[in-house]
């Protein structure tokens, strides 16, 4: 109910256009503002997303100078499409707060000083409370911790010491088929809340062959794909809700 409240102060929403691929999202964030702002006009500012360089060498220095491309278009954005009494809003896909540059972005903005501005972050569902909601699990078992990792690291680095709970997000090369340990289950998903999500769980073994296929064939249907999964090593108390 707080982001509704938020929707219904909101006079302009902000939408970085990722290319036509992802026209689902950007329909998706439509559909939301459609339904639950009521009794009040906005607008719909549309702007290109800076291209980044995936492929660079080095990763960091790739994503700094994306972000800064980020910071110059949202300032610009603000600029020229708020009026001093007006409120903006950023509608972000997951959840602010894991794997997402909008606050850096925003606080970049705000260091710089061209434009005077305040903001609030307002807590959604992250992808990966969805997951665990959708396969029915906890995402930590009794008296255990859960790691939090992307497919690079889980890749380079494998399971963390001490922890048998691993959720990967941001991995494009299916890290999950490096995991030797037989009896590891994966909770896999894919667009999770929205009429295209796909759902894979079992033994790594057992079903990361499908995984692959499944991928690589929605990949190519819709041009873009936003997954995640949660790796659980056996000989533990399940945690099941």
């Amino acid at each position: 109910m707080q982001a509704v409240t938020a929707l219904n102060q909101a006079d302009v929403f902000f939408v970085i256009d990722k290319g036509s691929a992802k026209q689902d999202l950007m329909l998706l964030r439509q559909e939301i503002c459609e339904r639950y702002v009521q009794d009040r006009s906005y607008r719909m500012v549309h702007a290109p997303d800076p291209e980044r360089d995936r492929g660079a060498a080095a990763y960091r220095g790739a994503v700094d100078q994306w972000r800064r491309e980020r910071a110059g278009l949202y300032e610009q954005l603000i600029r020229d499409e708020l009026a001093d009494s007006e409120c903006g809003a950023f509608l972000v896909w997951g959840d602010p707060a894991l794997y997402d540059s909008t606050i850096a972005v925003i606080e970049q903005v705000i260091a710089a000083g061209a434009v005077p501005l305040e903001y609030e972050v307002i807590p959604g569902i992250s992808s990966v409370q969805a997951l665990a909601a959708r396969h029915r699990v906890s995402l930590t078992q009794v008296g255990r911790p859960v790691h939090i990792t992307t497919g690079r690291r889980l890749s380079e680095e494998g399971f963390p010491e001490g922890c048998d709970d691993v959720v990967v997000m941001l991995d494009a090369s299916c890290a999950f088929t490096g995991v030797a340990d037989a009896g590891t289950e994966i909770y896999w998903g894919a667009y999770i809340g929205t009429k295209d999500e796909i759902l894979v769980s079992g033994k790594v073994a057992e079903v990361a062959s499908q995984i692959e296929a499944v991928r690589s064939e929605a990949r190519a249907r819709k041009g873009w794909i936003m997954d995640t999964y949660l790796l659980r090593r056996p000989g533990s108390d399940p945690g099941r809700s």
